[in-house]
C-alpha cells in the first residue's frame, strides 16, 4: 500500500548537538529540527517509497518528556492514522524515555492497520560516526514495508515491540533490547526480514477510548517505589500524606517485598490507593500469587506498569462519571 510517511519530530539524542566537534558526549538534546534531520539523509527519498512530510511537535531531551507532549503526541498519531493517504509514521524521540511513549501509544492508538515507529540514537548529530541518520533510514524503511503495524521502536538495525522495548544500557550504540522476546525483526542492506519469517500481530489498545481524551481528563498521580534491602514505608507514607492514586512497587525477584514496606503498601490500599507490583527483574515475568492484595503488572517493567496503572485509572474515573 503506497502512501505518505509523516515523522513526528520530539528532539531527543537523534537531534543534539555538542560544542566540541565529534563528541559523543557531552552534547544537548533537541538542537536540530526535523526537517534539517531529513534533509541530512537523501536515501529516505527511496525508502519512503512515496511523498515523506515532517511536523515538528517538540524539541526536548526525553528525559524531561511530560503528560502535555503525550497528548499532543497522541493527538496527532490520531490524526494521521485517520488519514487514508498516511501509510506509516515515524516519531523522532530520546532514547531515555522512548519505552515508555512506546507503551503509551500502544495502550490507546488504533494501530492495528499502521505502524507507528520510534527512532532515536545514542550518539548526537554531530558525533564523528552519528547513528541517527541510520536509524531514521531503518524507521522509514519499516514505516513504509506493506506489512509492518502497531507500534515499534527501531534502532541499530533491530525491530522491537512497544512491550517489551527497553533501554538496557547508557552508553552504546544496542542500548535497546527486547529482553527474552528478543526483536521482531532486522533491517539488513535496506530490507526488513522479520524474525519468524512474517509479520507479527499488532495488539489492540486496551484503552482506545481514552486516546481522543486524554487532554481533557486529569493525569493520575501515579509513583514507583523500590524494594530492597533495608527498604521501609517512608516513601510510601510522604506519597499518602501528599495525596498519590497510585503506587507501583518496583518488587524483588518474583514479586517480593521487603516486610516494612509492604505493610506501607497495605495501608495504601486500605486508604483505597491503587498498588500495582512489577519485578526489578529485567528477564523473566513473575508468578501472581493467589489472593494476593494487589495487582500485578503481567511482565510489564515498573515504568511501563506505571503507564499501565495510570490508565486503568484514567478509565475507571470515566466510567465513574458517565461519560
Amino acid at each position: 500500500m503506497a502512501g505518505k510517511i509523516v515523522v513526528l519530530g520530539t528532539g531527543g539524542t537523534i537531534a543534539g548537538t555538542a560544542a566540541q566537534a565529534g563528541a559523543n558526549v557531552g552534547y544537548t538534546a533537541g538542537q536540530i529540527g526535523i526537517e534539517d534531520l531529513l534533509a541530512a539523509v537523501p536515501a529516505l527519498a527511496g525508502a519512503a517509497r512515496g511523498p515523506l512530510v515532517a511536523e515538528q511537535l517538540a524539541q526536548i531531551d526525553s528525559k524531561d518528556m511530560d503528560f502535555a507532549l503525550w497528548e499532543r503526541l497522541v493527538d496527532r498519531c490520531l490524526v494521521h492514522l485517520a488519514d487514508p493517504e498516511v501509510r506509516g509514521l515515524v516519531i523522532t524521540h530520546g532514547t531515555d524515555t522512548l519505552e515508555e511513549t512506546a507503551w503509551l501509544l500502544a495502550s490507546v492508538l488504533p494501530a492495528q492497520d499502521k505502524p507507528v515507529v520510534l527512532t532515536c540514537a545514542m550518539r548526537p548529530a554531530t558525533a564523528l560516526a552519528p547513528d541517527g541518520p541510520q536509524n531514521l533510514l531503518d524507521a522509514v524503511t519499516v514505516a513504509a514495508h506493506p506489512q509492518a503495524r502497531g507500534v515499534l521502536a527501531v534502532a541499530d538495525g533491530s525491530v522491537h515491540g512497544a512491550r517489551e522495548v527497553a533501554k538496557l544500557h547508557p552508553l552504546r550504540l544496542d542500548a535497546l533490547h527486547s529482553a527474552d522476546a528478543g526483536p521482531l525483526g532486522s533491517i539488513e542492506a535496506g530490507e526488513l526480514r522479520w524474525a519468524h519469517g512474517r509479520a507479527p500481530e499488532p495488539m489492540a489498545p486496551a484503552h482506545a477510548a481514552l486516546a481522543a481524551r486524554l487532554g481533557s481528563l486529569a493525569w493520575p498521580r501515579v509513583a514507583i517505589v523500590m524494594s530492597h534491602a533495608g527498604a521501609d514505608a517512608t516513601v510510601v507514607d510522604a506519597l499518602l500524606a501528599a495525596g498519590v492514586q497510585g503506587i507501583v512497587a518496583a518488587a524483588t525477584g518474583n514479586g517480593t517485598l521487603h516486610q516494612a514496606l509492604e505493610a506501607g503498601l497495605e495501608r495504601a490500599v486500605a486508604g483505597g490507593v491503587a498498588v500495582r507490583v512489577a519485578s526489578r527483574c529485567p528477564l523473566g515475568r513473575m508468578r501472581a500469587e493467589p489472593g494476593a492484595r494487589w495487582s500485578y503488572a503481567e511482565g510489564l517493567s515498573p515504568v511501563k506498569a506505571r503507564i499501565g496503572l495510570m490508565l486503568d485509572l484514567m478509565a475507571q474515573r470515566a466510567v465513574a462519571r458517565g461519560c
